[in-house]
């Protein structure tokens, strides 16, 4: 009789158990499908109207570096293409993840900084990107400051647009600092002073802002503050849900030497242990620079390179 009783009891475990195995497994099944259809809806939408990444932008392939342990380094470039033509980079930026102490730091480098770039000599940093694309671009930031990059991702701006929409549909909260007007044959930035939700073509405007005194000084920094607060955006419940489907939509205007497994072992790790705040430095501001006009380049931004150098090595140690 307590024989019986136990296999009874056994049976019914065994029961219970399979139900919470098929529960889970039904669970993930769900997730796939989701995560798969999303990100196969924003694709889909993508590509109607997307005009392509330009494959030109350098004949070198990408020589990265390892980073240094338990930390990643990542060559950021923003770039507006239109058509094929060779462009330089608008934003360039050096973003560091540590997983090991949960850090995530961003390098804006201004894009009129005077610099040595291998082979052509001194000129602005962004030429770098036209002359020789994100290899060139790695190589006179390593030849200049000294740091080793491993991975490179270039974004058009179409897709930044893309992605906060897709992310926020209502906005992304903002304080626009003053009143903004810009306006040329290709874009138009109209906003107005004070707290705000800007949808993607807005924000893309005030990240790129640059029509009065102060030029390239504060855009760098309404850069740094944009990608601040999208990170609040991504990791929020909201923004975790539209992910598959803005993965899918930004797919056609990123390029990226990052394979597939770093791209989700990084992504998860973020997810998972999200920094409280992203860690800033912009080069040449933060350390000192001047104004110097060079024949055949113009106004750039002329600083001292070995306290430029060492002021971005300690900050990305």
């Amino acid at each position: 009789m307590e024989e019986k009783r136990f296999n009874t009891r056994r049976a019914k475990r065994k029961k219970r158990t399979r139900r919470i195995v098929l529960g889970f497994f039904v669970f993930f099944v769900l997730i796939g499908a989701y995560i798969l259809y999303e990100y196969t809806a924003g694709l889909r939408g993508a590509n109607e109207d997307a005009p392509g990444m330009s494959e030109s932008y350098g004949d070198e392939p990408f020589e990265g570096i390892d980073s240094p342990e338990g930390k990643t380094n990542v060559l950021l470039l923003g770039i507006d293409q239109r058509g094929e033509e060779t462009t330089r980079s608008d934003t360039i930026m050096i973003g560091q993840y540590d997983t090991d102490k949960n850090k995530l730091k961003l390098v804006s480098l201004m894009r009129d900084t005077y610099v040595n770039i291998p082979g052509y000599g001194y000129k602005k940093l962004n030429a770098a990107f036209a002359l020789g694309g994100p290899e060139l671009m790695r190589q006179t930031i390593q030849e200049n400051f000294g740091v080793d990059l491993e991975y490179y991702s270039i974004i058009d701006f179409n897709g930044f647009v893309s992605i906060v929409n897709t992310i926020a549909p209502d906005g992304v909260p903002i304080t626009v600092e003053k009143d903004m007007y810009y306006k040329d044959g290709v874009q138009t930035i109209d906003l107005k002073a004070g707290d705000q939700n800007l949808n993607g073509k807005e924000l893309l405007g005030y990240a790129r802002f640059r029509n009065d005194s102060y030029g390239d000084l504060m855009r760098v920094e309404r850069q740094q503050k944009v990608l601040k607060a999208l990170k609040d955006e991504f990791v929020s419940f909201t923004g975790l849900a539209r992910l598959p489907r803005a993965l899918g939509s930004i797919q056609p205007y990123v390029k990226t030497n990052m394979g597939t497994t770093s791209i989700l072992g990084l992504g998860t790790d973020f997810l998972l242990n999200t920094p409280d705040d992203i860690e800033t430095l912009t080069i040449p501001k933060d350390v000192g620079y001047s104004n110097l006009r060079v024949p055949g380049e113009g106004a750039v931004l002329s600083h001292d390179e070995e306290k430029t150098r060492e002021a971005l090595q300690s900050f990305l140690e």
